[in-house]
């Protein structure tokens, strides 16, 4: 028998072969790794993102769409779209997010605590609310919803963004408990310190510079270094595909051992 290593040496891969995925923030450094494994192993990916924002190397299985996660108008249109010209999501992964501005609570603005918490967990709420309707009736489906290693330890750097991936991680687990009698899985993924825009966004903002935020995050680590987008990709491609069909509610950390120790 085949099996899903063998598959993709040979230059046919079938982890996720057939089915449409869905990911949002498709043009980020994660959310783009993740849509283009998913096109490698068979997937007809929708890209979304926002209007404006840069897309990746064109990709065969890939289609972009433009789309503002904050707004029911533009999440339900693009759902619409992409069902229309791709088939119904079988996958949905929630990868869009912004970390926002550094520091403590009391110095945040409401404008601060609005838009973080409208991308980063308005968004995903909107995603499923609009997507897991094909799959309720498909009697089947995976949502992969990006949290963070903050969503399990909390932090003092970016406190707002810490709160909106735990609760990404509590929604998740109300929605499995939700939505598994449908047959439709909802798990949370949560990565570590990672190369990318972001987390080096995060370290200029850090009141100890870079250099010494970056040791403090992964120096301890028993792993010792940034993770890569891939490496989330893969985590993703297991949760997507039908390998992970008796996983639900749960979390799948990616971080180097730095919630191990």
């Amino acid at each position: 028998m085949e099996t899903a290593t063998q598959a993709h040496r040979e230059g046919t891969p079938r982890r996720v072969a057939g089915k449409v995925a869905v990911v949002t923030g498709g043009r980020g450094d994660l959310g783009g790794a993740t849509a283009r494994l998913l096109a490698d192993h068979g997937a007809r990916v929708a890209s979304l993102d926002r209007a404006g924002t840069p897309a990746p190397a064109s990709h065969p299985g890939i289609t972009e769409y433009d789309v503002d996660v904050t707004d029911e108008a533009s999440v339900a249109d693009a759902v619409r779209r992409l069902s229309a010209e791709l088939g119904a999501p079988d996958i949905l992964v929630n990868a869009a997010g912004i970390i926002g501005a550094a520091g403590a609570s009391h110095t945040a603005t409401v404008e601060d605590f609005d838009v973080i918490f409208n991308v980063n967990v308005k968004g995903v709420w909107l995603l499923t609310k609009h997507v897991v309707p094909a799959m309720i009736e498909k009697q089947a489906g995976s949502i992969v919803n990006f949290s963070s290693i903050h969503g399990l330890t909390g932090g003092r750097n970016v406190p707002l963004y810490h709160a909106t991936k735990g609760a990404v991680r509590l929604l998740s687990k109300c929605d499995a408990a939700a939505y598994g009698p449908y047959g439709v899985r909802v798990n949370s993924l949560h990565p570590g310190s990672m190369n990318t825009r972001m987390s080096r966004r995060s370290a200029e903002q850090s009141d100890i510079g870079p250099e010494a935020y970056y040791k403090q995050l992964v120096g301890g680590n028993p792993l010792p270094r940034q993770g890569e987008p891939e490496e989330i990709a893969y985590g993703v491609l297991y949760l997507a595909s039908d390998e992970s069909r008796f996983t639900t509610g749960s979390e799948l950390v990616i971080d180097g051992g730095y919630t191990a120790v």
